[in-house]
């Protein structure tokens, strides 16, 4: 076809690189260039035929209408050309043009040679015709073809002018008129290969991005799968399991006729309830622990402790807990305070649940720029390898270890477990803290 499709103008997206625009800014002045000599291109081949056909027409002979017929049918090829190949460009087409380009251009060439026998005013076509061969043939036939044509222009002002040797104006002319059309042509190419460099790479930092979307998306996904999982694991689920156990515990109470301590239990689980309830409606609004609302760390510890230490009696486990401070209790960032009493919350019960343990202590240490929390327990102690190698059991065990693991690396902080089986355990818990 006369010429190729035009690259699409850049995408404005949002968010996109200083090369990003600055990219987007050279292709869209490449597209404007491009389309200038493109609109160029085909305004001086219809002026040139236009002019070729008035001068046939003012000529006498009686062949003329023949030619003027030919000129028609030229026009009408190069058009049907150049609105095939920019519907396509559109996609308004499915029917790709590319593959008869090659006929296309011989029959518009072939057109031009009759026409060039029947007078040398449709010399001039040339030029136009030259950009459509650098483009649509490789570049040494191209430049075979447009020599040839060109002397076969230099041979139609030759014999246009009767002289017996052509003028040096009618050869210097045609020649000068060749170099500067392919140089024109060359560089044309060489723009369009840029455009088109430039398209085929947006479209491919287009693609690119949509991947990279598409993939924070996933691990944003995952993400919140892992976070949901930590936050169920240490407050709703550690609650339902309290319930559990009071509930079994006031079950007996009542077997054994003690109407008392039953509804002691009972209240207890109505208590444990209700938190739980508040932690939920908490958790779907995205908020931290209420049991941080309008308190320090050192208080909701010490309420978790004596918590632990009254559920773990009415569950028939007794349990001492309680809690050690360490250093001038200082304000911690919420996302430290919310960790610690995740942490706090899920090391004691898995004491209450696990460790058959007597005794447990929570020690809370403010060291300036870290803060430290060790939980002890005197309770029957594991093998921390094989309890983390559990994580991920199809009932929901061992997934405590791994949960504080996680909470705890997410804010830079390290945990550390010691136990052994009959020596207790100790959790240790050591977060940094942002300078106010």
């Amino acid at each position: 076809m006369p010429a190729t499709p035009l690259p699409p103008p850049p995408e404005k997206a949002a968010g996109v690189s200083a090369r990003g625009r600055l990219n987007a800014l050279e292709n869209a002045s490449s597209g404007a260039i491009l389309r200038v000599l493109r609109v160029t291109l085909h305004t001086g081949f219809a002026l040139l035929l236009a002019v070729g056909l008035v001068r046939m027409l003012m000529a006498e002979g009686s062949l003329r209408w023949v030619w003027a017929g030919a000129a028609v049918v030229l026009a009408a090829v190069y058009l049907a050309g150049t609105v095939l190949e920019k519907r396509h460009a559109e996609g308004r087409t499915g029917v790709d043009p590319r593959r008869y380009g090659l006929l296309w251009l011989g029959l518009v060439t072939a057109l031009w040679v009759f026409l060039l026998a029947g007078s040398a005013d449709f010399a001039w076509l040339a030029f136009p015709i030259f950009f459509l061969h650098l483009h649509l043939l490789p570049r040494r036939p191209a430049l075979l073809t447009i020599a040839l044509m060109t002397l076969a222009v230099i041979a139609s002002q030759w014999a246009a002018s009767g002289a017996p040797v052509p003028h040096a104006a009618a050869v210097v002319g045609p020649v000068l008129g060749a170099i500067f059309s392919v140089i024109t042509g060359l560089a044309y190419a060489a723009l369009y290969r840029e455009a088109d460099n430039q398209r085929r790479a947006a479209d491919e930092l287009r693609r690119t991005r949509e991947e990279l979307a598409r993939s924070q998306h996933q691990a944003g996904v995952l993400s919140e799968r892992e976070r949901l999982a930590r936050e169920i694991h240490d407050t709703l689920a550690q609650g339902l399991s309290s319930i559990v156990l009071l509930g079994r515990a006031a079950g007996q109470s009542l077997a054994d006729g003690d109407a008392a301590t039953a509804s002691g239990r009972l209240a207890l689980v109505q208590q444990t309830a209700a938190d739980n309830l508040a932690e939920a409606r908490s958790f779907v609004r995205g908020l931290s622990s209420p049991q941080l609302e309008g308190t320090t760390l050192v208080e909701a510890l010490g309420r978790l402790c004596e918590r632990t230490g009254t559920d773990s009696e009415a569950a028939g486990v007794p349990l001492r807990c309680r809690l050690e401070v360490d250093g001038e209790p200082q304000d911690l960032p919420q996302p430290v305070r919310v960790a610690l009493l995740r942490a706090a919350q899920a090391s004691l019960a898995n004491v209450r649940e696990h460790a058959r343990a007597s005794t447990a202590v929570v020690s809370l240490a403010f060291l300036g720029s870290e803060v430290t929390m060790d939980v002890y327990d005197d309770g029957t102690g594991f093998d921390p390898p094989d309890r983390e190698s559990a994580a991920g059991a199809a009932d929901g065990s061992g997934f405590g270890l791994r949960s504080l693991r996680e909470r705890v690396a997410a804010l830079n902080g390290t945990l550390a477990v010691e136990s052994a089986p009959g020596e207790g355990t100790v959790v240790a818990i050591r977060l940094p803290v942002e300078e106010p």
